[in-house]
C-alpha cells in the first residue's frame, strides 16, 4: 500500500488530469466517438493502464484502496476514458497475474502494463450473457495447437485490442463451468477477426464490437495457466476487483454530477430566487449527497479488507449493485434539476445521464448482484440454524 503522501500526491496529480485534459474533452469525444491519441498517451505516461499490475513487470502495483483512491477520481469524467485503460487493469490482465505462467506474465504483462497492449476480456456471447458458465465458444485440442471457433457479443475494447482473454470451452462433456478454459489470445492471428463497432446509446469513445473465431489455431502455451477448465475459477478470482473498480467508478461519476447540479442550481434563477433555495429541488441534492457518501464508504471499507485479505465477493456486490444504481439516480435528478436545459446536449447532463445506464448492466447485472448477495444471506442464516 502507499504511504499517505503518496496517495494524496497521486491523487491530486489525477485530479488536475481529469479536470485539465478529460472533462473539457468530453463533447469532442462523445461527438467524434473517439479519445484523441494525445490523451490517450498522457494515460500511458501516468502510468494508469498499469495500476494493478506488479511493479516487477513495469505496473504500479496498486492494491485495491489505492486504487479505487485513483479511480474516484478518473470515474468523475466522462466513463469512456476510464474504459480504455479499465480492462488493462482488470480482467484483460488480472487472470494472467493471478494464474498466468512465468512464461505468459513475461510475454504480455509488460506491455500490458505501459499500454502498449490493450487488453480485452471475452466472455460474452450471442447466447451468454448473465450465465457465464454457458459458453459455447469451442477449444479443440490438435496437437500443439487448440483450434478455436465461436463468436463473442460485446466486447468493450476489442476493436483496439492486442491481447484478447478468451473463455473457450475445451471440455464437451461437462456441462457448466467446470468445461471451460481461459486462453491469452494475440489479435491478428489467423481465423480472428472483429465486427463493426456497435452504436451505444452511452459512452461514446468507448468501443465494444464481436469478437468471432473461425478455425482460430493458438499455441498451447496461449492456455492461461497451462490447466484445461481453470478458466471460469480464473475470471471468478478477479470479480470482486473488478466489481469494486466499478463501484468506484459510479461513485466518481456521482460525485462530479452533484457537482455540475450544485453549479447550475446556485447560478439558476426562477421566481426571483435561485433554484438551490427551493426545498422541493434540496431533497433531491441532499439525497444524492448522503447516497454519493454512502456508496464512496462501501467502496473503501470493501476495499481495505481485500487488501487485508479477506474474502469481500459479496462486499464487493453489495458495493456494485448500490453505486451502479445511485449513480443512475444521481443522473436522472441532474437531468431534472437542469429543467429543459437538462434535454440539451450543451449542458452535458443528458450524456451523462445516458453514460451512467450502462453502470448497471457490465460486471453482473443488478439483478445477479441481488442473487449472489442473497445466496449468501441464506447459506448464513442455514448455517446459524444448523441446518
Amino acid at each position: 500500500m502507499l504511504d499517505l503522501e503518496t496517495r494524496a500526491q497521486l491523487v491530486a496529480t489525477i485530479r488536475r488530469f481529469v479536470d485539465d485534459r478529460l472533462i473539457p474533452a468530453e463533447a469532442e469525444v462523445a461527438e467524434q466517438d473517439a479519445i484523441p491519441s494525445d490523451i490517450i498517451q498522457e494515460m500511458r505516461d501516468l502510468g494508469l493502464f498499469g495500476l494493478s499490475i506488479p511493479e516487477e513487470f513495469g505496473g504500479l502495483g496498486l492494491g485495491m484502496a489505492d486504487k479505487a483512491a485513483l479511480i474516484f477520481e478518473i470515474g468523475r469524467a466522462a466513463p469512456a476514458f476510464r474504459s480504455i485503460f479499465a480492462t488493462n487493469v482488470g480482467i484483460g490482465s488480472q487472470g494472467i497475474v493471478i494464474d498466468g505462467t512465468p512464461e505468459q506474465k513475461a510475454a504480455y504483462l509488460p506491455r500490458i502494463a505501459s499500454g502498449e497492449l490493450i487488453g480485452s476480456f471475452a466472455l460474452t456471447e450471442p447466447d451468454v450473457g448473465s450465465d457465464a458458465g454457458s459458453v459455447r465458444t469451442s477449444a479443440v485440442r490438435d496437437g500443439a495447437f487448440y483450434v478455436l471457433n465461436g463468436t463473442k457479443r460485446f466486447i468493450t475494447n476489442a476493436p483496439l485490442a492486442g491481447l484478447f482473454t478468451v473463455m473457450a470451452r475445451t471440455d464437451a462433456t461437462q456441462k457448466g463451468a467446470r468445461g471451460v478454459s481461459a486462453f491469452a489470445v494475440e489479435a491478428g492471428m489467423p481465423g480472428l477477426s472483429t465486427g463493426k463497432p456497435e452504436k451505444k446509446m452511452g459512452q461514446q469513445g468507448a468501443h465494444v464490437c464481436d469478437v468471432i473465431f473461425e478455425n482460430c489455431r493458438v499455441p498451447a502455451s496461449a492456455l492461461i495457466g497451462g490447466v484445461e477448465g481453470m478458466g471460469f475459477k480464473t475470471a471468478m478470482k478477479v470479480l470482486d476487483k473488478g466489481r469494486l473498480h466499478i463501484a468506484a467508478a459510479c461513485v466518481g461519476l456521482a460525485e462530479r454530477i452533484i457537482d455540475d447540479m450544485m453549479d447550475h442550481a446556485v447560478t439558476r434563477t426562477q421566481f426571483g430566487k435561485s433554484i438551490a433555495d427551493f426545498q422541493m429541488l434540496q431533497v433531491m441534492f441532499a439525497d444524492s449527497r448522503a447516497e454519493a457518501y454512502a456508496a464512496r464508504a462501501m467502496v473503501e471499507d470493501a476495499a481495505r479488507r481485500r487488501d487485508a485479505g479477506e474474502d469481500v465477493s459479496v462486499l464487493a456486490s453489495c458495493a456494485k449493485m448500490f453505486a451502479s444504481e445511485m449513480v443512475g439516480r444521481v443522473a436522472d435528478r441532474n437531468v431534472q434539476v437542469h429543467g429543459g436545459a437538462g434535454y440539451i446536449r450543451e449542458y452535458r447532463a443528458e450524456q451523462l445521464f445516458r453514460d451512467a445506464r450502462l453502470f448497471r448492466i457490465y460486471e453482473g447485472t443488478t439483478q445477479i448482484q441481488q442473487g449472489i448477495i442473497a445466496r449468501a444471506m441464506a447459506s448464513e442464516a442455514r448455517e446459524r440454524a444448523g441446518l
